[in-house]
C-alpha cells in the first residue's frame, strides 16, 4: 500500500490512462499518495487490479480500451456516478508501434488514435464533468521537440500532444481549468527495461552522456512533477510544457562539450 505523503489532493478525483504498468502506474501511485481518488485505466486486468492493490483504497482499476467511445463513455459515467465530477485527467496512455518512414497507414492510424485521437475523446467526453480547478496533463516527450531518424510516428504524435495542450489551455481557461504537457526524455519504463536487458545500470551508462544530470530519469521523478501540476501549487500555470529530462532539452549537438574538446577527441 503506498504510504501518504500529504493531502494537497484530497478528495480529488484522477483518471490516469495507461496505467497498469511502468510510468502510468507511478503517477497513479504519486496522486494516490497526495490525497486523490485514482481511477486506473487500461487493458491489463490482471495488471491492473494488481497496481490498485499496491496503492490501496484510493485506487480503483477500470478495464477500458481508451480507442471505444462506447468504454470511455462507461468510464466518465463511473467517474461521474461514483464521485459526482472529474478533477484530473491524465492523458497517459502510449503506443511505440514505430517503423519510421517504412511505417504503414494501418500502422499511422491505429498509434495516432491510442496516443493523441483517444485522449482527445476522453477530454471531450469528461468536459461537461470536469469541476472548476480542474486539470488537464497530456503526456508529450523530448521525443515530440527534436528530431530523429528512424522514427516518425511515436515523435509526431507527442509533438501533436504538445501542440493540444497549448489549444485546450485557451479553450478551457475561462472556466478556470488548467491543461499542461509533461515531458520526459529517457525514463525508467518497460520500453527502456526492454533496450537496457533489464538492467537500469547499463540505462544509466549509456544515458549519461546525453543527460546532464548524468543518468536516465525514474518514473516516481516525473510523477511527481505531474502531481504537482495537478496540485494548488501551480495554479497559475497553463498551456506549457513541463521538462522532466535531466537536462536533456539543454543539450545541442554538441552536446555540451566545446569544440575545442571535440576536436581533440577526433585526433
Amino acid at each position: 500500500m503506498s504510504e501518504s505523503r500529504n493531502d494537497k489532493l484530497a478528495g480529488k478525483v484522477a483518471i490516469v490512462t495507461g496505467a497498469t504498468q511502468g510510468l502510468g502506474a507511478d503517477i497513479a501511485r504519486a496522486l494516490a499518495q497526495d490525497g486523490a481518488h485514482v481511477l486506473i485505466v487500461g487493458r491489463g486486468a490482471q495488471a491492473g487490479r494488481d497496481v490498485a492493490a499496491s496503492i490501496g483504497p484510493r485506487a480503483r482499476f477500470v478495464e477500458t480500451d481508451i480507442t471505444d467511445d462506447a468504454q470511455l463513455d462507461r468510464l466518465i459515467d463511473l467517474a461521474r456516478e461514483t464521485h459526482g465530477g472529474i478533477d484530473f485527467i491524465v492523458n497517459n496512455a502510449c503506443s511505440y508501434d514505430d517503423a519510421g518512414i517504412a511505417s504503414t497507414r494501418e500502422q499511422w492510424h491505429r498509434l495516432l488514435d491510442v496516443n493523441l485521437v483517444s485522449a482527445a475523446m476522453l477530454v471531450q467526453k469528461a468536459a461537461p464533468y470536469l469541476r472548476e480547478q480542474a486539470v488537464i496533463v497530456n503526456l508529450g516527450s523530448t521525443g515530440g521537440k527534436f528530431g530523429a531518424a528512424g522514427r516518425a510516428l511515436y515523435p509526431a504524435s507527442k509533438a501533436a500532444m504538445l501542440q493540444f495542450t497549448r489549444n485546450l489551455a485557451m479553450e478551457f481557461g475561462p472556466r478556470g481549468i488548467r491543461a499542461v504537457s509533461v515531458s520526459p526524455a529517457w525514463t525508467w519504463s518497460p520500453s527502456l527495461e526492454t533496450l537496457a536487458g533489464g538492467s537500469i545500470e547499463t540505462a544509466d551508462r549509456v544515458g549519461k552522456r546525453l543527460h546532464p544530470l548524468g543518468r536516465v530519469g525514474r518514473g516516481e521523478e516525473v510523477a511527481r512533477v505531474v502531481a504537482f501540476a495537478c496540485s494548488a501549487d501551480a495554479s497559475w500555470i497553463t498551456g506549457v510544457d513541463l521538462p522532466v529530462d535531466g537536462g536533456f532539452s539543454t543539450l545541442g549537438p554538441d552536446q555540451g562539450v566545446s569544440p575545442r574538446a571535440w576536436f581533440a577527441s577526433s585526433q
